[in-house]
């Protein structure tokens, strides 16, 4: 059985991609980006561990609850687990949902076959966004990027470059948890 080290799950947000969306946040990364949104998922540790079947059985129940339209991959870095999310984003695919999946590395680096399953991860991704995040160069207009050298990589017919300027109705989420701890997602926060 195959496992993935997850760091974060939300089943319901409008601020990780085009509409209605489970965000999933892996743990771990190799890049260490100056700025980074995320840096407690940064390091190699244990986490929440979710074996694929139960990942899976998520996803299905948020689409029937919330009617969610995709999944997002972020991270972390997804590719360091890219065997597994693949099986995750095919999954996904076949009940109609999108994949939208964040890389540090870009696609060239991908395609070099350096991480084990980066291939079938990319197969079933609709949409990778990929490059380091930049810190002095902030990106101002499109969407969900950090910095300007990020690239939308369009990978199935599924969006097209539209959906990088649309403008949204939400770009930040605020939510506290049962502890009564204040957690945020969509950030950074775009400067107008």
């Amino acid at each position: 059985m195959t496992y993935l080290n997850i760091a974060s799950i939300i089943n319901n947000t409008y601020a990780e991609g085009p509409g209605l969306r489970t965000a999933i946040w892996v743990q771990g990364c190799l890049k260490r980006c100056v700025g980074c949104c995320n840096p407690e998922f940064l390091s190699i540790s244990k986490k929440i561990i979710f074996d694929l079947e139960s990942l899976c059985e998520l996803i299905q129940k948020n689409q029937k609850k919330y009617l969610i339209s995709g999944i997002t991959l972020l991270g972390g870095e997804p590719f360091l687990q890219a065997q597994g999310l693949a099986e995750v984003a095919a999954y996904s695919q076949s009940l109609g949902l999108s994949v939208m999946t964040f890389s540090g590395y870009s696609i060239e680096e991908l395609c070099e076959s350096n991480f084990h399953g980066a291939e079938k991860l990319l197969r079933h991704s609709d949409l990778v966004i990929d490059g380091e995040y930049v810190a002095d160069q902030p990106e101002v207009t499109r969407n969900w990027v950090g910095s300007k050298n990020q690239r939308f990589n369009y990978l199935s017919n599924f969006y097209d470059t539209e959906i990088e300027t649309t403008p949204l109705e939400v770009t930040n989420e605020w939510r506290i948890n049962s502890d009564g701890i204040l957690l945020a997602n969509g950030l950074p926060v775009k400067i107008k």
